[in-house]
Formats: C-alpha cells, structure tokens, sequence
C-alpha cells in the first residue's frame, strides 16, 4: 500500500461546490485585489481567532515581518525565538534588521518561558513563540514575562490553526498573531496567503498601511511599505474553508489518537499534549533513534514521511554570521536529528494509519 505524506485534493473535493462557487463569485465580480472578499475573511477570521482586527497579507512570512515592522522593531532590537523554530520565524526577525536571540525549546517542543526569560537583555523589545506542530506554546508563562519586563508577544501560529489556550484560540493571545495559509495548512488557500490579528486598532491601522505600499490613500505614500495584499480569489477560498474548519481540526485529531493508540509500544515516541492547550494536529511528528534509517525503512515500504526540521535555524547558512555552532543549542539540535513526521491529510483512513504504525513497529534500530 502507497501511502503519500500529503494529499491536498480530498479537501477540495469534500467541498468543491462551494470552492467554485466562491470562486466564480470572485471572477464574476470583476474585483480581484483588496474588495469585499477580503473585508469580509478580515471580519469573519478575527471573529473565529477571537480578535477585534484582522488584516489580510500574502504570506505568513510577510504577517510576521509586517506586524514586527508595525511594532517599530528594527537596528539594535532583540526579538526571542525559539531555536527549534521554522526559518521563516527568523527571517521575519532579520528582515527588520533586529537580532533573533534563540533559546532552547521546552519538552513539547515549544518555547520555553523561563529560559527565555534568561535571555531577556536591554534591547530585547519581543518574545515569538512559535506554536510547532499544532499545539500552542506556554502561554502563561509567556505571557507572564512579557508583563514583568513590557515586551510584545508575537505569536507565530502558521501551525496552530483552530489551537486553543485555555479556551481561547492562538492568535488572540499575544499582542499580535500572525498566520500563514500556505496550502498544507489546517486552514488552506490554493496558493500563498496569511494574516495579522490584533485587538490593537493602532497596531492593525499600521499593518494594513504597510501592505499597501504604505499608503492607506492610492499614491500617497507616508512610508516605506510593501505589496503585501490578500487578493480576492484567496480571501474566497478561505472563507469557504473557515467554516468547515473546527471539522477538519476534529478528523485531524481523531487520526492523531488512532496514531497514538497504535503505536503505543513502537520505538518511537509519540506526541505529548500540553495541559491546557488542544493540539489540532497540523503535524503528527514522532521522535526516534535512527531518524534517518527509520524514514528509509518507511520510504521502502511506500509510505511518505517529512522532516520538519532538518536544520535548526542557527545552525543554516542564513545566520552563520550569528556565529552559532553545533552545541550550541543542544536540544533543539537533537529534536532536528530525531523528528520524523508521519501522513496525515483529509481523507485519510483507519486502514492508512494502521499500515504506517505497522511499518513503524517493524523497523528495527
């Protein structure tokens, strides 16, 4: 049996009559950059995440980059990340010309608040957590510091579609939240999209400014902006795919505890859920010796696995001139040599599960 990774399609076909729907509506409508469709995602994705505002971009690169830039943090400032993070989290650091400081990951894999707490210096001006995988970061504890020593929290939940802490959605915990709709996502356009929310109206108003070239009036130009704009056709899809949303999180999470059933006893170790967080499953990501091996293993069986991440980003040649070596961070650099994620998509079923898990308990380190 030929198990893929990552099916896109079944999401689609679950609901294409209301894809296309949606999407004639936009062609028909002779709009295609920044209209009704937008305005409407904005307000219908800020009610879902539990926010006052949201503001539409083309990426989840750009809604990290964009809310940092609309915090006025630049040459000189600190912005804390955790070093098991995806790349694009310190490449939106670096694009605002401030200095990402990593800190070691807690033991699910998210940032850990005491030891960025430790890290905190006098040109430290934000804390990033990234909430990996599906499952949202400690936000007590993140939240709590940046209290004590007046940062800004910007939550990176290109991974926690739907997550929630202690009730409320990630996104609306921080100071900013800013997401990703990459097509893979739990919640996916059919192309790059992304979103900053808020309940800062000031903080929002200098978002949408800065999307737009920096204007918020057509060639009147008060600063230096981007083409950073959600277009319609996107904005339509989205908007078909939040309502059917908290379903796909709920199937997600089901595979997710089929996976943990079968596998319990398997050399491998299985998601931990974090109290008081849900985990909607973005990534079923194992860890086991032999990472490398046991993804041969599976590829040989035909089934499809993913890495997510090889490399920690201090250790990539994009900031080598950050002067990080191996050892540096040692546990986010074990988490890069053991992670292994397995399929997970739309669709798929009890007998896909079982074959993985029964490939995974064959493999012999």
């Amino acid at each position: 049996m030929r198990i893929p990774f990552n099916v896109l399609k079944p999401a689609f076909d679950a609901h294409a009559a209301e894809y296309e729907e949606a999407a004639l509506r936009v062609l028909r409508s002779g709009w295609y950059i920044l209209g009704p469709e937008v305005e409407a995602f904005e307000e219908e994705f800020a009610d879902y995440v539990g926010a006052s505002r949201c503001v539409g971009v083309n990426s989840g690169l750009d809604a990290l980059t964009l809310a940092l830039r609309a915090l006025d943090i630049g040459p000189g400032d600190e912005v804390i990340v955790q070093a098991n993070a995806y790349i694009a989290s310190v490449l939106a650091i670096a694009a605002c010309d401030a200095t990402p400081v990593f800190v070691e990951p807690d033991a699910l894999h998210g940032l850990d608040a005491s030891l960025a707490e430790a890290a905190v210096t006098a040109r430290t001006r934000a804390v990033m957590p990234v909430h990996l995988y599906g499952q949202p970061c400690d936000m007590d504890g993140i939240m709590g510091l940046a209290k004590r020593r007046g940062l800004a929290v910007v939550e990176d939940c290109a991974q926690s579609h739907g997550a929630e802490w202690r009730g409320r959605r990630t996104g609306a915990l921080g100071t900013v939240g800013c997401f990703s709709f990459f097509p893979t996502k739990n919640l996916g356009a059919f192309g790059d999209a992304g979103a900053v929310v808020t309940d800062d109206p000031a903080l929002a108003d200098r978002v949408r400014v800065l999307r737009n070239y920096g204007a918020r009036e057509k060639y009147v130009n008060e600063v230096e902006g981007v083409n950073s704009r959600l277009d319609e056709m996107q904005a339509a899809m989205l908007r078909v795919g939040l309502v059917h949303l908290d379903g796909f999180n709920a199937e997600r999470m089901e595979a997710a505890a089929l996976y943990d059933r079968l596998l319990s006893g398997a050399p491998v170790a299985t998601p931990q859920k974090r109290p008081g967080g849900t985990h909607v499953f973005h990534l079923y990501v194992i860890e086991c010796d032999r990472r490398d091996a046991m993804r041969e293993h599976l590829s040989s069986l035909g089934i499809g696995t993913a890495v997510h991440y090889p490399t920690p980003p201090h250790l990539s040649g994009a900031f080598a001139r950050l002067g990080h070596g191996r050892g540096d961070f040692p546990a986010a650099e074990r988490l890069a040599d053991r992670v292994l994620s397995l399929p997970l998509y739309k669709g798929i079923g009890k007998d896909e599960i079982g074959a993985v898990c029964d490939a995974v308990a064959s493999f012999r380190p």
